[in-house]
C-alpha cells in the first residue's frame, strides 16, 4: 500500500508547478514486481491528472493577482501564452505530459476557462498514454 501511496503522491506533485519525478517511482515499482502494472499505471494516471486539475484551478484564479510584484509572469508572457493556446486550442492539452511545457499548459487552460470536461478528457489521454508507454518499455526491458 505504501508503494501505491508514494506513487500517487509523486505523480500528483509532479503534475503541479512543483518539481518532482513520478516516472522514476513508477519504474522502480515496476522493476520490483510486487504490484500489478495495470494498477500502477492507473494510480500514477489518477495522481497526475489530479495534479493537473490543481493547476487548472490555480489558472482559474491566477489573473486576480497579475498586478502583484510576486506574480510569476509578465503581461507580455501571458499574452504570448494565450496566443499559443488560442492557436493550437484545447488539443494542445495532449502535450500536457511533456516536460517543461506541460504544467504551464494546464495552468493556461484554467486561465482561458477551458471547460473541465474537455480538460479532463484530453489530459487523461495524455497522462495515461505516457505512463502506458513507460510501463511497456520498462517491462519489455526488465521483464
Amino acid at each position: 500500500m505504501i508503494g501505491y501511496l508514494g506513487l500517487f503522491a509523486s505523480a500528483l506533485i509532479a503534475a503541479t508547478i512543483l518539481p518532482m519525478q513520478s516516472e522514476a517511482v513508477l519504474v522502480g515499482l515496476l522493476i520490483g514486481g510486487d504490484h500489478p502494472a495495470a494498477i500502477l499505471v492507473l494510480v500514477a494516471t489518477i495522481g497526475n491528472v489530479l495534479g493537473s486539475v490543481i493547476n487548472w484551478y490555480l489558472g482559474r484564479f491566477a489573473l486576480r493577482f497579475r498586478n502583484r510584484k510576486w506574480f510569476p509572469a509578465s503581461d507580455q508572457q501571458l499574452i504570448r501564452a494565450q496566443g499559443w493556446y488560442h492557436r493550437y486550442g484545447r488539443w494542445s492539452l495532449l502535450g500536457s505530459w511533456l516536460p517543461i511545457v506541460g504544467d504551464p499548459l494546464t495552468v493556461m487552460a484554467g486561465v482561458l476557462r477551458e471547460p473541465l470536461w474537455s480538460f479532463l478528457l484530453l489530459v487523461t489521454i495524455a497522462k495515461a498514454g505516457r505512463y502506458l508507454v513507460l510501463a511497456a518499455v520498462t517491462l519489455a526491458w526488465f521483464g
